[in-house]
């Protein structure tokens, strides 16, 4: 999680404490993403509370706020154990091994989809083409729910 979304997400504890921050991220940077969600769904008006919540951020970005729809961020241990048995796409920082080093087919990817098949406080195992592979939170570089 970066700092930015820990700064939104304890900014709004006061004053929105059922607003889950899923993902705060700046894009391009001049655009300022951040997408939420609540027990009760995420409406127009709450995305509109918000914005104004986090009103000043307006001065230094564009400011989205949204729902974070079918293809919804995976940021959190939390967020995985939840869609665990739901398909979803990982992708690394870093290139990881695909196979067994002694398959010809074996290669490097940073970039895995597959069924949810565990998440633990420290990583997430998914049932993915090149077999059943667990990593590291700290490798994630971003993942999200795949529409079935």
């Amino acid at each position: 999680m970066t700092p930015l979304q820990t700064e939104i997400e304890t900014r709004l504890a006061t004053n929105e404490p059922d607003v889950e921050v899923l993902l705060a991220e700046v894009l391009g940077g001049r655009c300022l993403r951040v997408f939420i969600d609540h027990p009760d769904g995420v409406t127009l008006e709450l995305c509109e509370r918000v914005t104004m919540l986090l009103g000043d951020m307006r001065e230094r970005y564009s400011l989205e706020v949204s729902s974070p729809g079918i293809e919804r961020p995976l940021t959190k241990p939390a967020h995985f154990r939840r869609f665990v048995g739901r398909k979803a796409r990982v992708r690394t920082r870093h290139p990881r091994p695909v196979g067994s080093p002694s398959d010809p087919a074996a290669r490097v990817v940073r970039s895995f989809t597959g069924e949810l098949v565990g998440a633990s406080e420290n990583e997430v195992t998914l049932a993915a083409d090149g077999g059943v592979i667990a990593i590291p939170y700290s490798e994630i570089r971003r993942s999200n729910l795949i529409e079935d």
